[in-house]
Formats: structure tokens, C-alpha cells, sequence
């Protein structure tokens, strides 16, 4: 159960780019504390400990206890919100077939994530809501295919060579995490990343299954994302460690996933509707999509499925420094019900050309959610607050 190997060859190098999974359809992940006393491996090119660890013995299981760190959003402005939010300590099973159990615990709330490898379900004790979806099918085909052929020492060095294009990687450099001999290679965007700095991935030498990730914002030391873990160990984990459910009287709600497999591919390329003429025709409100926004031009103009309503989303500039707007049918007001329980995260209101709406803050991005004549515009980026609030202002 290597993360590494059960991953697609033409994958292998976006998970060194995204540096933040946390398990799913098959793939495992244990996250280790940095630094610590114990062996350390030899020194490796890059290439050849990417190799190694895509090609390392399968683990039947995974048991740690961990620490996530959240700092994206200021402790100080939060009011409310669980231990996804501010961080949490817990612990993590995986099994076989893509089991996984995460749980997080805090004073003012808990957190469970539990998967069987083809559904999955998130539930926050906070607002005492259930979330539910199956995983993609892509994945699940892959966490079958456990025994394909790992990639060779020349397939991974040609596709760090396609990633050095347009990020810096560092080599895979040995330290010992959770007591594990393990490599740490860090990336970073060669070009405008936005707020993004780096991101950091480590793994065992020996199982080839990641022991650390984080995610660095722009300037800063110190990760304003990461899970850790010490306690780690490898084997078979029992069938009652999985066998939990989520409070019966919990709402839910489900959540789509869409599928990355051929034929769901294959299903969007032929739905496509692109350019600001065939979508605004095809739209139940009047597009706004300016030509440029904040001094990017506009890039891509696109027609989505949100919730079974058409709805419309329009790129500016290209990259992580780009902004991303989504323009959709607002929902109607939703009316509190009697015993509904609260504790979710309450986001601080900002004016927009006099509407009213919302602004989510982070070390990484900035979200603006507003509503107007009818339509939500939903203004996303990794650019800083005031740059977010200009852009919603220019629609």
C-alpha cells in the first residue's frame, strides 16, 4: 500500500507538485514530525529516491498519531469553526483496499474523516453536519491495480525535467522523520505563484510512503499547513478500527465528485460550451466578464453544472497568480430551523459596489462571495485581500 507506487505514472509528478495529500481511493499517507534522533539514508539523486520509493514493498496498514497545523487564516478573526480550521491533534488508520480513518480532537469540537476506498464521509462536531460523496473513479480503478508496473529510472527523470520547467526543486535530501529514514524535497513556482511559496514533501526510504507534507506561504519560514505524526507503525490494522459511524442525528450532505476517468472526460469534452458568446446564451442571467480584471486579461470563459443550474466560471491571467470567478444562480435565503446547531466559521462582511457579502482571508488565497440582481459571484485567488475586493468590484 505505497502511495507512491498504486499512483499513475503521469501523476507521479503532480503529487510532488501539490505536496498536501491525505489518502484516498487506495493511496496511503503517514505524516512525520521533521528532525528527530535515528538512521538516516544515503545520499540520492532525486531521481533515483522517487524511483525507489514507487517501487518499495507494499504495507498492508498504517497506524500514527498526528498533529495538523492550520494557520491559513488568522486565529484572532475566526469565530467558530472546528479542527480542520484551527488545527488539531488525532490520530490515522489505513487499511487495505483504501480504508482510512482520520480523526481530530480539540476542546472546542472534533473532526472525523472515514473512507472504505470507494465513499467517503467528513463530519464536523462544530455544526454537527455530515459530509458524504463517493471518491473518484479514476482513483478507485488504480487502488485495484496495486501490482501495475512502476515507472523507470528514466520515465521519472524525464517528468522531473518537464516539472523543473516551470518550478525549483530541491534534491532529495535524508533526514530521519518519526524515526524513519527518510527524503525531503521541496518545490517551489518559478514564476508568479501568487502567495504560494513552497511546499515540502517527505517520505520513508524503506516503504516508499510519505511522512510529511506542508505548504509554505510566500516570505515565510514556517508552514502555514502541515501534518505531522510520531508513533508510526506498519501493519495490518484491525477491521473494528473502521467500523464507526457518524452521530444519526447529524445533517448531511452530499457532496459530487466528478470523475476523472476517460469516459467522464470524454463526457465534458463533449458538454463543453466556451467564449463569452456561446456561454452568455447559454446562461439564465446576464454574464459579467469584463476583458480584464486587476490588469489580468481575461483567459477562459466556461460553462459548468453547479447543483443542476447552469452556471459560468471566467479565468483571469494564467497560473497561481491568476483569479477565478464564478458566476451562478443565488440560492434562496435559508431559514434557520429550531434546534439547528451552530459553531460553523463566521466570515467578516465586506461592501462591494453596496452589496453586502463575505471574505475569507488566508496566508494562500482570498475568497469574495457577494450576490447581486439575482446571480452569486464567488471571487477567488491567490492574490491578497485588497487585490480580491478590486477584482469583485470590477464585475
Amino acid at each position: 500500500m505505497s502511495l507512491l507506487r498504486t499512483l499513475p505514472t503521469r501523476r507521479l509528478l503532480a503529487l510532488l507538485a501539490a505536496v498536501m495529500v491525505i489518502a484516498a481511493g487506495g493511496t496511503a499517507i503517514a505524516l512525520g514530525a521533521v528532525g528527530g534522533g535515528g538512521p538516516v539514508p544515503p545520499a540520492k539523486p532525486l531521481a533515483s529516491a522517487v524511483r525507489d520509493a514507487v517501487a518499495a514493498p507494499e504495507v498492508s496498514g498504517i497506524t500514527a498519531r498526528i498533529t495538523f497545523t492550520n494557520k491559513l487564516i488568522d486565529s484572532a478573526s475566526l469565530e467558530g469553526g472546528g479542527p480542520l480550521l484551527k488545527g488539531a491533534k488525532g490520530r490515522l488508520w489505513l487499511g487495505d483496499g483504501g480504508k482510512l480513518r482520520l480523526e481530530l480532537q480539540t476542546d472546542s469540537g472534533d473532526a472525523q474523516i472515514v473512507s472504505d476506498g470507494t465513499n467517503a464521509w467528513v463530519y464536523d462536531s462544530g455544526s454537527h453536519t455530515v459530509y458524504r460523496g463517493k471518491l473518484p473513479q479514476e482513483q478507485q480503478k488504480h487502488a485495484a491495480k496495486a501490482d501495475e508496473k512502476p515507472p523507470t529510472l528514466a520515465e521519472v527523470q524525464q517528468r522531473l525535467a518537464e516539472l523543473a520547467k516551470t518550478a525549483d526543486l530541491s534534491g532529495a535530501t535524508p533526514g530521519n522523520i518519526a524515526g524513519r529514514p527518510a527524503y525531503t524535497v521541496r518545490i517551489s513556482p518559478k514564476h508568479d505563484g501568487g502567495l504560494l511559496g513552497a511546499g515540502a514533501l517527505a517520505w520513508d526510504a524503506a516503504k516508499g510512503v510519505p511522512l510529511r507534507a506542508a505548504v509554505y506561504a510566500q516570505g515565510s519560514s514556517t508552514p502555514v499547513l502541515e501534518l505531522k505524526a510520531d508513533h508510526i507503525s506498519y501493519g495490518k490494522v484491525p477491521a473494528k478500527d473502521f467500523a464507526i459511524s457518524p452521530p444519526a442525528d447529524a445533517k448531511v450532505v452530499s457532496v459530487d465528485v466528478p470523475s476523472s476517468g476517460p469516459a467522464g472526460a470524454k463526457h465534458a469534452a463533449e458538454a463543453a460550451v466556451t467564449g463569452i458568446g456561446p456561454v452568455s446564451k447559454a446562461l439564465p442571467f446576464k454574464l459579467s466578464a469584463p476583458a480584464t480584471l486587476v490588469g489580468l486579461p481575461r483567459h477562459q470563459v466556461r460553462l459548468v453544472d453547479w447543483k443542476g443550474e447552469k452556471a459560468a466560471v471566467v479565468t483571469y491571467g494564467q497560473g497561481l497568480g491568476g483569479v477565478v470567478v464564478i458566476e451562478q444562480p443565488a440560492e434562496p435565503a435559508a431559514k434557520p430551523t429550531r434546534g439547528d446547531r451552530r459553531g460553523g466559521l463566521q466570515l467578516p462582511k465586506v461592501s462591494i459596489n453596496g452589496a453586502t457579502g463575505e471574505e475569507l482571508d488566508t496566508a494562500l488565497a482570498t475568497m469574495i462571495r457577494f450576490e447581486r440582481d439575482g446571480v452569486a459571484y464567488t471571487v477567488l485567488g491567490s492574490v491578497p485581500p485588497a487585490a480580491a475586493q478590486a477584482a469583485a468590484r470590477g464585475l
